[in-house]
């Protein structure tokens, strides 16, 4: 049983870290309220799922252009810097929600401006997280840290969702938005205690050229790209959140859908709690391709069911196998693409786990105004499962890569090492 829980190495070894995992903690917690209560509040001023779904389309065109800039900037500015910028920008949006909220007739093109926002905040802050991680952590706590990191996410994931169905319907969007404003100060205080992170001497300096440099990389490493289109393929068919709201009215059990919510990351988490597993494999990109496709069976499934609980019960294991696809992904990606180049392929991996899910929202939408709620869910994970099958044929190195043997991370595991001599 020990070796199934999680390893804290990380968490032992780097205060930075910790920093980190605490203050990402404490913003996933508010931002799952706002992750509620935004479309919530779309939805009773407008009373249409293309509109709550029109959300990811707001977001997309924000996150591919600062999605990819960011990544630029993580590489060549101080990404301590970055973060703590950033996180204080997306403190003021909640208190734009915060005042909308409290007028007497809220007004919806705000909340459209403030998801475009926050979605290029994000876009900018994650590429420097991201890139972070591998100088604060040891190369072999790699995959630990991603574990710990998920699991900060899925606390947030689970409580905040299940907590903001009780605040939006009892206390009012306003308490939900006000949380949210509380835990970015509170995080902001923690991230300026973060040691500074200048750019490396050879550095670029954000530009097109450089975004290029980092797109032809990943471009050349087919087993990275396949873990990308794998993930956007799974996250634009089967991510049926936009329609979370219809499905419980549907099922007739509104008081459902916070649970709804919180069940993928409940599933995700119970992956977390039990990671240690994670350090025994290491065909990383089968996992991958296997995973996602479990996920699509079970979204499927959840369109399928009649029944509340099953609904719960299949998104649930669903999020766990999403997770598992999440671990090995972020492994591949942290232990074998070199230091010089992490900020840019941060922000391409931004890309490739954010941008589907953001259409996937219209996508659903779309699907459910024409077709029906539970149709765009079942029939999303159908898509989700073939397209993956299709990905995983076209795309083989993802399916032979090995982290003991690929060279890359060879190559990376022993320029760690030597660096780590005295």
């Amino acid at each position: 049983m020990r070796a199934l829980l999680p390893d804290l190495a990380p968490w032992r070894a780097s205060a930075d870290f910790r920093r980190l995992w605490i203050a990402g903690l404490i913003t996933n917690f508010g931002s799952f309220l706002t992750f509620v209560a935004l479309p919530v509040q779309i939805k009773e001023l407008t009373g249409s799922a293309a509109a709550v779904g029109a959300i990811g389309a707001v977001e997309l065109v924000p996150l591919v252009v600062f999605g990819l800039y960011g990544g630029a900037l993580a590489d060549a500015w101080d990404k301590r810097r970055l973060i703590v910028w950033t996180e204080a920008g997306q403190g003021l949006l909640c208190a734009v929600l915060l005042v909308n909220a409290l007028m007497p007739a809220p007004a919806v093109w705000p909340l459209y401006a403030v998801a475009a926002l926050s979605s290029a905040l994000v876009s900018v802050q994650r590429p420097a997280l991201d890139s972070l991680m591998p100088r604060i952590v040891a190369h072999e706590h790699l995959p630990a840290a991603a574990s710990l990191n998920s699991l900060r996410w899925q606390v947030g994931g689970v409580a905040g969702p299940a907590l903001a169905g009780v605040v939006v319907a009892y206390a009012g969007l306003g308490w939900a938005y006000a949380a949210d404003l509380v835990t970015f100060l509170v995080s902001v205080v923690i991230c300026v205690r973060l040691a500074p992170s200048p750019a490396a001497h050879e550095a670029q300096k954000p530009s097109l050229a450089s975004i290029l440099e980092g797109a032809r990389y990943a471009w050349s490493r087919k087993e990275l790209l396949g873990t990308y289109v794998v993930d956007i393929a799974a996250m634009l068919f089967a991510m049926p959140l936009a329609v979370l709201p219809f499905l419980a009215d549907e099922l007739d059990a509104r008081w459902s859908l916070g649970l709804m919510y919180a069940s993928v990351p409940a599933g995700a988490l119970l992956v977390s709690l039990t990671s240690g597993w994670t350090s025994w494999v290491h065909r990383h990109g089968r996992i991958v391709v296997v995973s996602a496709a479990l996920w699509g069976v079970c979204v499927a499934a959840a369109g399928a069911a009649g029944n509340v609980w099953l609904v719960l019960l299949f998104l649930t294991v669903g999020g766990a196998f999403d997770m598992v696809s999440g671990i090995f992904r972020g492994a591949m990606w942290n232990q074998t693409i070199p230091d010089e180049l992490r900020g840019r392929l941060a922000g391409v991996e931004l890309l490739s786990y954010s941008v589907g899910p953001q259409l996937g929202q219209t996508w659903v939408g779309g699907v459910a105004a024409w077709k029906g709620v539970r149709t765009s869910v079942w029939s999303g994970g159908l898509l989700c499962v073939g397209a993956v099958g299709l990905l995983a044929l076209c795309l083989p190195k993802l399916m032979t890569y090995d982290v003991r043997t690929n060279e890359h991370a060879v190559r990376l595991r022993e320029q760690r090492a030597t660096a780590a001599r005295p």
